[in-house]
């Protein structure tokens, strides 16, 4: 069997990993846009900031390709898919054929139509290239002001990142706070005052007169777009990503995707989206992996979650803030609840993690909660409280 996989991101790790779980001896090849060994991405905020290194931030060990006998081909984009001939042609011509297709492309930034803003030789933050840019950028521009557009999670740890190293950092948004697609107002004003304590300035609710702005480096965070135009032009069902079921196949026959190319069904929101998180990609990486190498795999778990932290204070998210808010707020930490028809729909915590596991899987498996009152609910001090006596009988014979 001939495996080729797109990409060398986390879901490709996981497809490699799944693959290898039932087929030890098939051909993989790894095409990737980048020259790096696999990294995780979220830790290049951590090396731009001086708190890990190149090594440090390897998503696997060195050996990783070798020991799984993969072949890599570094430094090379891939631009067409033949689904009838199964081939995947490169930039430079380099036909290779597959048997089956694994597309991991992740997804590339969003940048905003503003006008003259090519003239500023911006930056973007999503990848090691780009931080080693900044990085070199800063080191060449003494007393650097940065501004950053978006105030997202991508814009909020390049700010964090160069803190040290700026003279000046100021983060704008359109949005009327920061983080906007995870945190509610209140939640976010914390963070933001938070923020704001280690000099970092925002311009909120607002377009940027980029010609009137004053900064030495530019850095646009604005979002991320899935990479789905090689699966478009093939033919590939494709929505805002890359559609697939539950098995990680796409429309076409031999052919998988996972990560944050794909759009996959929400366990929360019961539709279809962008889940655009590191655990959700290994999973459908993994999922699509075992099912190319002839096993029987599903992933239908999928569900918005982030955990991410800001000069110390934590941030844990999950699922959606529809329904009835419960809260418990103490110095600087929060935990809030979201309730519809008697199910945990989402939750917002701030520097208090108590049983975060739990409520993650209460929101996942929707269990009826009606019995518990919203004390209890917040006190974190539910264990097997949450469950029926029927799923208390289950877990506990296990």
């Amino acid at each position: 069997m001939n495996y080729v996989i797109i990409g060398n991101s986390i879901a490709a790790v996981g497809g490699i990993e799944g693959i290898r779980r039932a087929d030890k001896q098939g051909a993989i090849t790894v095409i990737s846009a980048e020259p790096h060994h696999v990294y995780s991405r979220p830790l290049i905020s951590y090396l731009l900031e001086g708190k890990t290194d190149l090594q440090r931030i390897k998503y696997r060990p060195d050996n990783f390709y070798e020991t799984n006998g993969c072949a890599v081909k570094r430094g090379i984009r891939a631009v067409k898919i033949d689904k009838e001939a199964k081939k995947v042609t490169l930039e430079n011509g380099e036909s290779v054929g597959y048997d089956k297709l694994l597309i991991a492309g992740g997804a590339r930034p969003f940048i905003p139509r503003i006008s003259g803003l090519e003239k500023y030789g911006y930056h973007t933050f999503m990848t090691l290239d780009d931080a080693l840019k900044i990085e070199k950028k800063i080191e060449n521009t003494p007393n650097a002001r940065v501004l950053i557009l978006g105030a997202g999670l991508i814009g909020l740890k390049c700010a964090e990142a160069v803190h040290k190293k700026a003279k000046e950092i100021t983060v704008a948004d359109m949005a009327d706070r920061i983080l906007p697609s995870i945190l509610d107002a209140e939640s976010a004003g914390i963070i933001q005052r938070h923020l704001e304590s280690y000099g970092i300035k925002f311009m909120l609710s607002a377009a940027v007169d980029l010609d009137k702005a004053q900064f030495d480096i530019l850095c646009v965070c604005t979002g991320v777009i899935p990479e789905t135009e090689i699966a478009k032009d093939a033919g590939l069902e494709v929505g805002r990503g890359i559609v697939i079921d539950a098995r990680a196949m796409t429309s076409a026959d031999d052919i998988y995707a996972a990560g944050d190319c794909t759009e996959s069904y929400s366990v929360v929101t019961q539709k279809r989206g962008a889940v655009p998180i590191l655990p959700n990609a290994y999973a459908q990486g993994e999922t699509a992996g075992i099912n190319m190498a002839g096993g029987d795999a599903e992933y239908d778990k999928a569900m918005p979650i982030n955990a991410i932290g800001f000069f110390g204070k934590h941030i844990l998210t999950a699922g959606v803030y529809e329904g009835t808010e419960y809260k418990r707020l103490s110095q600087g930490s929060v935990r809030k609840l979201f309730m519809e028809n008697n199910a945990l729909k989402g939750f917002i915590f701030i520097d208090d993690f108590k049983k975060a596991g739990i409520y993650s899987a209460l929101i996942r498996e929707k269990n009826d909660l009606s019995g518990l009152d919203a004390d209890m609910l917040l006190s974190g001090d539910i264990g097997l409280k949450a469950y029926s006596k029927e799923e208390r009988d289950k877990i506990l014979r296990k």
